[in-house]
């Protein structure tokens, strides 16, 4: 039997204009400099110019109050030519925008992919073989390795191009691609890598010995295991030690060398916030060289007015018209709003950022940070935990000591044994000093580190020790083993 029921639920949902806003406020000012760019191509309503309208406000609570969308065609011409007053963080802006530091310098080298085509254009080779050749440079990845099967790009290369071709072809063109430079590159694994560098050495007794290792035993020399090779090749520690003195000085990742992919080539790190430190007082400046000041296009305004004042003698046509035109109007409002409403929320999030971590910002030093969690910027700025979050993603900050990323600035707490409350980025600091300074042929454990810790008052279990490593990408004691 067919049994209905009513059931009511309460589900809150975003509107599209809310999650907009949302990506607009995780954007780096790279990206945001690109998404006004495309904004701006894309609504003729939208152009710039330093008029700044007002439509949308921030309540007392911080919550975004979007514009409505109002089914009437009717609306002020007000609402898009009135002039505001400029915001004072905006007039400081501008007085300070003269004295900005640079953005930190880069250079657009050649990419990997460039640079294998051009060699791969210097040989003489059939049409076949070439494509061949170009199709394996495509799989490539920045760092120089091959990662896909050969079989598996002869029959991409059988069902895409229509060319009959087998696998041996493909390892036949792929040798001539390891040829090419950077040395190593082509290769389908790290052990290949290191070899293909090794070969192109002048040939003499060390580096024949660092091949017989990378050939007989990589697995070994990963896992350091130094008794089993030494055994193997007959030789003492001093030449062991020279032999892998010669494998240390080769690069494993031999696209690191150039500029890698297009987009890596043309990657820079540009600070979202300057913060300057001036006798004892530091100064926040929002890093907008990039971002141009934008207005509602006052022409597409006057042509709203005009289609909205001849309502009675409108055609289908011309009510299309209007509210193509109405859309692009509200839609170039709020953009222009919610940039405004982004820069408002990271000033306001770096300042307090700045107020809790003012004896960093003041000195640079690393000892100096107090522990703080998204929470506790969020209760200050006023706003909830995920708009810090997103606030905090992928940005950075220009200091007096160099450029952090914001989630530098945030850390757990712990407590000594005596009380204090302590950044969890001492205790890391603490244990990174010990283990530079171990005998590296007995590196220290994770219990022997929490040992020395519980010496200096720090109380932390073994895997907090190993939990800690591994978040500083430090290897476990056997693999920081040297002879």
């Amino acid at each position: 039997m067919l049994r209905q029921h009513l059931q009511q639920k309460l589900q809150q949902k975003l509107s599209p204009q809310q999650i907009q806003l949302i990506r607009l406020l995780e954007l780096p000012t790279i990206e945001l400099e690109e998404r006004i760019k495309h904004e701006l191509e894309e609504n003729p309503a939208l152009e710039e110019g330093s008029e700044v309208a007002d439509d949308f406000d921030v309540n007392a609570e911080g919550k975004e109050e979007l514009p409505s969308n109002e089914s009437d065609l009717d609306l002020s011409l007000g609402d898009y030519l009135t002039e505001d007053d400029i915001p004072d963080y905006k007039l400081r802006e501008i007085s300070e925008r003269s004295e900005q530091k640079e953005d930190i310098p880069f250079s657009v080298s050649q990419s990997l992919n460039e640079s294998l085509l051009q060699q791969l254009g210097l040989r003489e080779l059939s049409e076949e073989k070439l494509k061949i050749a170009e199709y394996i440079i495509g799989n490539i990845d920045d760092d120089g390795y091959l990662r896909r099967d050969l079989d598996a790009i002869a029959d991409d290369l059988v069902f895409q191009e229509g060319m009959d071709i087998y696998e041996n072809e493909v390892e036949e063109m792929l040798h001539v691609i390891q040829d090419f430079e950077p040395t190593g590159v082509g290769a389908r694994s790290l052990q290949e890598c290191l070899l293909l560098q090794l070969e192109k050495k002048e040939p003499n007794s060390v580096t024949d010995l660092a091949i017989r290792v990378m050939k007989g035993y990589f697995d070994e020399f990963t896992r350091k295991h130094y008794d089993k090779i030494l055994r193997g090749l007959g030789i003492d520690e001093e030449i062991l030690k020279k032999v892998f003195h010669e494998i240390t000085l080769l690069n494993p990742k031999p696209g690191s060398l150039l500029g890698g992919s297009m987009e890596t080539a043309m990657s820079r790190v540009t600070p979202d916030f300057i913060v300057d430190a001036v006798n004892g007082e530091l100064f926040l400046t929002m890093n907008n060289r990039g971002i141009p000041e934008m207005r509602v296009n006052r022409e597409y305004a006057e042509m709203f007015q005009d289609y909205a004042a001849n309502k009675v003698n409108q055609t289908a046509e011309m009510r299309d018209a209007v509210q193509f035109v109405k859309q692009k109007l509200d839609s170039a409002q709020w953009f222009i709003d919610a940039i405004k409403q982004r820069n408002n929320t990271l000033r306001r999030t770096m300042e307090t950022i700045m107020k809790l971590q003012k004896v960093f910002f003041l000195s640079g030093d690393e000892a100096s940070l107090k522990p703080m969690i998204l929470k506790d910027v969020a209760e200050r700025a006023g706003y909830d935990i995920s708009t810090i979050s997103r606030v905090s993603n992928s940005k950075y900050v220009q200091t007096n000591f160099g450029i952090y990323p914001l989630k530098y600035f945030f850390s757990e707490s712990m407590q000594t044994d005596s009380g204090e409350e302590i950044s969890t980025r001492e205790v890391k600091q603490i244990m990174k000093e010990h283990i530079e300074a171990e005998n590296k042929r007995k590196p220290l454990t994770d219990e022997e580190i929490a040992k020395i810790l519980k010496e200096n008052g720090y109380i932390i279990a073994r895997r907090t020790v190993a939990k800690y490593r591994e978040q500083m990408d430090i290897p476990v004691a056997r693999l920081r083993k040297e002879i």
